[in-house]
């Protein structure tokens, strides 16, 4: 292990899974992940291997036939998994929401048919929120669920599914009339509705299509698609908890989650970019001595560590406050702003360090660079996280006049 970004207090369980994830991201990511990458290639062999690890079902309770591990270790997994590619974290994350959404929300029946293909990674989860008009918005969206009968014609337009794909159920969030009049808050008429369908794109199942994989600056590999409702029949029983109207807070409480995840990537990216800037300068001589001899350069180094220190313990708060059944919105609001913003500088520093062969592809710097931005909207952007931050902080210091 890494003399940075140490976590106390860990099981000897725990340690052992993390030193098996991270010699998995050593002999099967890291030598691989640059050259996938620029091909935009689908980590499949990569995929299998996390499959074997029981990485998919590393949260899901062993009833199930998970591992039934707590967020801090999950999280402590994801920042291994990003160090080796962030895509690959992503793959498992929209899984993991999804499966953490039946778990604490979806019916015993629900839980019984999904969990158990969940963990054995034979059922892969998507999570579709948001839509193409409305961005963090969620109130605004206008895909709608209709009852007909024992179903639910579903029709709208969804964005930015990660795993859209190739996942074989989507979490989709719609708006929902039934038992909710006119005038009922907006977050209060949406329910979660949980979608089979078959891998792959075009229409994967009547009524449901997945156009194809949207060409992204970075984040390459994974699948970010679209996905189209247009009289899509859902059975009934596939409203995720049984009862309408209760989406908002399920795929708030998905997440809430989903945050800690994220600030775990940024940790993850942090920590590989750290690690590229301080090997690259003691190989690099200018001026007859390594790079890193320059005050200069260790001043960055410095920095960069720091931060690199700054925002694993941030999320590992979040985690452990998560893990303790208190609410952590605010602990994993600022886990996922400092981590992402900070990933975002360490990543810019390490690209400074190499020069001009950080603009190379030969150089993993480089891919670095043009996936961290994706960590600044993930699952919030840093403006809505400071939104969060701050009306947590107004009920908890509530001026007493």
């Amino acid at each position: 292990m890494s003399r940075l970004a140490q976590t106390h207090g860990l099981t000897d369980i725990q340690q052992e899974i993390l030193s098996t994830v991270r010699d998995f991201v050593d002999k099967e990511i890291l030598p691989v992940a640059t050259e996938l990458e620029h091909r935009d290639e689908y980590p499949t062999h990569i995929v299998e291997g996390l499959k074997e690890l029981g990485l998919f079902g590393l949260m899901i309770p062993e009833e199930y036939g998970g591992l039934g591990e707590s967020l801090l270790t999950y999280a402590l997994c994801v920042e291994e998994i990003a160090r080796g590619w962030m895509s690959v974290s992503g793959i498992i994350n929209t899984h993991f929401i999804v499966a953490y959404m039946l778990k604490q929300h979806g019916t015993q029946e629900q839980k019984d048919h999904f969990l158990p293909k969940m963990a054995l990674g034979e059922v892969r989860g998507a999570f579709s929120m948001s839509e193409p008009a409305l961005g963090s918005d969620v109130s605004a969206i206008t895909s709608k669920g209709v009852r007909d009968g024992e179903e639910y014609v579903l029709n709208g337009q969804k964005m930015w599914l990660t795993n859209g794909g190739s996942s074989t159920l989507v979490a989709v969030l719609a708006k929902t009339d039934e038992g909710h009049p006119e005038g009922t808050a907006p977050h209060k008429s949406m329910t979660t509705f949980l979608v089979e369908k078959e891998p792959g794109f075009g229409e994967v199942r009547p009524g449901l299509t997945i156009p194809g994989k949207i060409e992204k600056m970075g984040y390459k590999g994974v699948d970010t698609t679209e996905l189209i409702m247009d009289g899509l029949r859902i059975p009934a029983n596939r409203v995720l908890g049984g009862q309408t109207g209760r989406g908002f807070y399920h795929m708030m409480d998905g997440v809430e989650v989903g945050r800690v995840n994220v600030a775990a990537r940024g940790c993850g990216v942090a920590q590989r970019a750290f690690e590229l800037g301080v090997s690259y300068a003691q190989q690099r001589h200018t001026f007859g001595k390594p790079i890193a001899q320059h005050q200069a350069v260790q001043f960055k180094l410095a920095e960069m560590a720091t931060k690199v220190e700054a925002a694993h313990a941030m999320m590992v708060n979040a985690a452990r406050k998560k893990d303790s059944g208190e609410r952590n919105d605010l602990e994993a609001g600022m886990a996922k702003y400092l981590a992402s913003e900070y990933c975002k500088e360490v990543v810019e520093d390490a690209f400074r360090i190499h020069g001009g062969y950080g603009f190379s592809k030969e150089y993993e710097i480089e891919r670095l660079y043009r996936e961290a931005p994706m960590l600044l909207i993930g699952e919030g952007t840093a403006e809505i996280q400071k939104m969060i931050i701050g009306r947590r902080l107004l009920e908890e210091y509530r001026f007493q006049g």
